[in-house]
């Protein structure tokens, strides 16, 4: 007589909508999901005290191995101003009608410099850092901002050598050099967006840190690091949209700001009513996009 066997009925599986209501119910989100805008600015805020020690270790570290250490925060770019010296101001004679001169010149080389590095560094600060982004867990805005502030502090020594070689050359301590602080605050916000913007890029295509190099030194041949500005449109009547190009184009922008505060004031020079507009538009447009920007890819990076 034969038997009939019968197996036991089984449960069926949850389905993939309620294991979902019931990790939100418990408070369980995906590993690596990108977080809300709000939130993510939220454990930002909560690391800064991280991304100023890690921007300071970075900066200690820089001339470690060289003999005369931190002085050569203060030299690259004074030899830099030296080299642009005798290239432009002696032999394309650029100095020609350009008073003080050599402070124009350290000044635009030490503004430049500060938007160069930041966004240079700001290329490789994932693909550089990939170790530190797959083994910690969070926001990885803070590597690029944390490098934008590494070159701040680095500005801030070469500001100090910038005010002796102003009072060499009899420019005036005046009340005028406090709107530094505001410019340096406007073109900081600038340079972080333009290095997440930068840094998201790098991320995804690293090869473009091999092209930056390129486009940073035409565009530093475009932004009156040099030469007036001013004059260089005024001499050849370039046509309007040109000049417009030139005379609001970011790193002119920061450096024209910067030589009013602390030089073009004393020679009672009147500062250009778009400037300082053309200051907090750029800030706000790359700070604020750039950070959006690099947000919108935070669970990609480290991945691959």
């Amino acid at each position: 007589m034969s038997q009939v066997l019968h197996t036991p009925p089984t449960t069926p599986a949850p389905a993939e909508n309620d294991l979902a209501a019931l990790a939100a119910r418990h408070g369980l989100t995906v590993s690596g999901a990108r977080p809300t805008l709000p939130e993510y600015v939220r454990q930002l805020w909560d690391r800064r005290h991280f991304i100023a020690a890690f921007a300071t270790a970075k900066l200690t570290a820089q001339y470690s191995q060289a003999k005369l250490g931190q002085v050569w925060q203060v030299m690259t770019p004074l030899l830099n101003a030296a080299v642009y010296y005798f290239i432009f101001g002696v032999l394309l004679n650029t100095k020609h009608n350009v008073p003080d001169y050599v402070p124009f010149l350290v000044t635009g080389v030490f503004i430049w410099t500060f938007t160069q590095t930041s966004i240079m560094s700001g290329t490789r600060a994932i693909s550089s850092n990939i170790g530190l982004v797959r083994a910690l867990h969070f926001p990885r805005a803070a590597l690029p901002i944390s490098f934008a502030l590494q070159q701040l502090q680095q500005l801030l020594f070469s500001m100090a050598a910038l005010v002796v070689i102003l009072l060499c050359f009899g420019v005036p301590i005046a009340v005028s050099w406090l709107l530094a602080i505001p410019v340096l605050m406007l073109q900081f916000t600038f340079n972080a967006g333009m290095s997440m913007i930068m840094a998201r890029m790098g991320a995804k295509t690293p090869d473009i840190a091999q092209l930056m190099p390129f486009v940073l030194r035409t565009w530093m041949y475009v932004s009156g690091v040099m030469w007036s500005i001013d004059k260089l449109t005024k001499a050849n009547h370039y046509p309007h949209l040109l000049t417009v190009a030139l005379e609001t184009n970011p790193a002119a922008v920061y450096i024209d700001l910067m030589r009013y505060a602390l030089i073009d004031s004393f020679h009672g020079s009147q500062l250009p009513p778009h400037v300082w507009a053309a200051a907090v538009g750029w800030a706000l447009i790359a700070g604020v996009g750039g950070f959006i920007y690099f947000w919108k890819a935070e669970e990609t990076y480290g991945r691959g």
